[in-house]
């Protein structure tokens, strides 16, 4: 059973000579806008399996030498494959570690017992698990409030006594800091205490409670610490980090992206996905590189950039607009702009539909979804109790206002996203209840108090929920759910809560994907056979509650791939909660009105607990339903300036393909 098949998800097959060239002038050609050596590998799995390697043959290399071997490594997520694949090359093929020494490159201050560190993911992931000696270590831990100088100082010459780095692994954050190095970083800095930025800090809040516990600083390697180093890679996975990705590769360097100033060394270089890769200019507008391989949604993307570009909609574009932007292949191909024009514009306005579960008793042939069967079973699946209304919202109305017999599946129970304050509010009131209908009921007013004394006076900072408040935390969550779903006129027994082990663990830190979790979602798949579902593709979910789901509905829905209702299914995957499709993928665009609109807010307001006081908003100020207007009118206005018709929102979808 593969629990990764997210990872595998391209919405369009991007040619391998754009990423992997086949010689050097091909290479030279695809890279021209590149400042820095840029390897593109097809998944994170792969990509890292290619620094471990690197980076052992680099130890063996040493220790054939007689020699020791000096690594700099993040503790971050995004090099933790390369550990696990070091770990099984110790296990396996008899690696060695014991000429290494290792130095993490940086680490929260001060660092409190208990809470994520940098230092705590290196022992887990690498260092507990090979022949490292423990002396061998080196990190940020115990430094005292009146010894950091001192303390960084230090670090620095212990690097200098064996003769410098030899290797450093880092990965970039969101504003292009490398290790701690925040927007500002000089590349002549050194080892220091540095005060962590908004955006970095919104970034780790996935591992802390509230935003109050996330460190406000870091002791970090200097750039020129990291830059001195004989090899540097920089190693960076997901969509999320795409748009950095380019700035740190294609713009000029400087102090505004940290990461940038990795241009400087001879030999650096940066490791990337293709989802990662996805904004460099190769990728992205491979008609500004060399000749391309045009398919559909190429030549979409091209012409949608090119009406950016010269601020014209599709039907004014000109074969001047073509010639000027590096797009004259495409008037070879199709022979005029008029001829080009036509096709996109025919192809976007055929994605528009106001019947997204399909129109009975119509021709179906340029609609993005079948007319039939009429009417169709469908299951809504959420990875929290509420994103459904908050990325479809609007959809969700249509479905079932069009008679289609529509079910939600809540794949979590969202239980660690309500805050303490709310919880005691409902303690109070069932707590008032109790004594104006049950006084007599001891133990239960009992539990009441238990529940009410931990929240108030117990708990502390970084402790886990009793099993009592997780439970009332996620009814308020699914009661919550039930109202939208009333709202939304889904009848009661379409609604399903899974609550799916992995993320039953009382932390910010879910347990791993397992068969268990998978069974569930299969069950219901076979109890409902449905003709259409919609998943959420949202890979952007910093917290990446939204990519294990998705995950565990594509290893359910695989494992049933040779069921006979299948061959009558189809997958839709929608976003929004915390970015869009981009156009050129989109397939199904569901025009919203402004009623409707008003109705997807309300649907979105019966999430109480997730308003103002949810923990979890993450670095955007405003709240979900906020988001998801703004997401959708924005979509609506792209439509509306390349021609076509004006809506007040769209929700925007893509297929998945079997």
């Amino acid at each position: 059973m593969n629990f990764d098949l997210s990872s595998k998800i391209t919405l369009e097959r991007i040619p391998r000579r754009y990423y992997r060239p086949e010689n050097v002038l091909e290479a030279t050609r695809q890279s021209r806008f590149e400042k820095m050596k840029a390897d593109i590998y097809e998944t994170e799995e792969e990509g890292s399996k290619a620094v471990a390697k690197e980076i052992a043959a680099l130890i063996l290399s040493k220790q054939k030498a007689k020699a020791h071997c000096v690594l700099g490594l993040s503790g971050g997520s995004s090099p933790l494959r390369v550990y696990q694949e070091l770990v099984r090359m110790h296990r396996e093929e008899g690696l060695s570690f014991k000429n290494v020494f290792v130095f993490n490159v940086t680490e929260f201050y001060p660092l409190k017992k208990n809470e994520h560190s940098n230092s705590k993911l290196l022992r887990e992931y690498l260092i507990d698990k090979v022949d490292l000696p423990k002396k061998n270590f080196f990190t940020f831990e115990n430094v005292k409030v009146d010894k950091v100088v001192e303390f960084a100082d230090d670090y620095e010459q212990e690097i200098e006594k064996l003769g410098g780095l030899d290797y450093v692994l880092v990965s970039v954050g969101k504003v292009g800091n490398i290790a701690y190095n925040e927007p500002g970083s000089q590349p002549s800095s050194t080892t220091r205490l540095m005060l962590l930025d908004d955006q970095s800090r919104a970034d780790l809040q996935q591992f802390y409670v509230s935003a109050e516990d996330v460190p406000v600083s870091a002791l970090t390697m200097g750039l020129s610490t990291i830059i001195s180093a004989k090899r540097v890679t920089l190693v960076v996975w997901g969509e999320a980090k795409s748009t950095i990705v380019s700035q740190i590769i294609e713009k000029k360097a400087c102090d505004a992206v940290p990461a940038s100033f990795l241009q400087l060394h001879k030999n650096a270089h940066v490791v990337l996905d293709l989802t990662s890769a996805q904004h460099l200019t190769r990728i992205s507008h491979p008609w500004l590189v060399g000749s391309c391989d045009w398919t559909d949604t190429l030549i979409r993307r091209a012409i949608v950039w090119l009406c950016q570009v010269t601020g014209k909609p599709i039907l004014k574009l000109t074969n001047k607009d073509y010639n000027q932007n590096g797009l004259n292949e495409l008037l070879a191909l199709y022979g005029s702009a008029y001829n080009v024009n036509i096709k996109i514009f025919n192809d976007l306005q055929h994605t528009i539909t106001g019947w997204p579960g399909g129109k009975p008793n119509a021709d179906d042939s340029n609609r993005p979804e079948r007319a039939l069967p009429y009417p169709k079973r469908i299951i809504i699946f959420s990875p929290h109790p509420d994103d459904d209304v908050i990325s479809m919202g609007g959809t969700f109305q249509r479905l079932v206002e069009q008679g289609h017999d529509v079910h939600v599946a809540y794949q979590t129970s969202g239980n660690i996203a309500v805050g303490d304050d709310e919880a005691i509010r409902y303690i109070a009131l069932m707590a008032n209840v109790l004594e104006r209908f049950d006084p007599s009921d001891g133990k239960l007013k009992e539990k009441y108090l238990d529940m009410y004394r931990f929240l108030t006076e117990e708990k502390q900072k970084g402790d886990i929920d009793t099993e009592d408040v997780r439970y009332l935390k996620g009814r308020i969550r699914r009661e919550e759910a039930r109202a939208a779903c009333r709202y939304n006129s889904v009848p009661a027994e379409n609604v399903h809560h899974l609550d799916l082990p992995f993320y039953e663990t009382g932390t910010i830190k879910k347990g791993k994907l397992t068969e268990k979790d998978v069974k569930i979602i299969m069950d219901l798949l076979q109890a409902i056979k449905p003709h259409q579902i919609f998943v959420a593709g949202d890979l952007a979910d910093p917290h990446g509650t939204h990519k294990v789901c998705l995950n565990a509905f594509l290893a359910a829905f695989h494992e049933l791939l040779n069921e006979e209702w299948m061959k009558d299914c189809r997958v839709w995957m929608y976003r929004g909660a915390w970015a869009e499709w981009e156009i050129d993928h989109i397939e199904m665009a569901v025009p919203i009105s402004p009623e409707e609109l008003r109705r997807k807010r309300n649907s979105i307001l019966k999430h109480q607990s997730q308003m103002e006081s949810a923990p979890f908003l993450g670095d955007d100020e405003r709240l979900f339903w906020q988001r998801a207007e703004d997401r959708n009118q924005a979509t609506a206005k792209l439509y509306s300036d390349l021609g076509l018709a004006s809506y007040e929102a769209i929700e925007a979808f893509v297929e998945y393909k079997k």
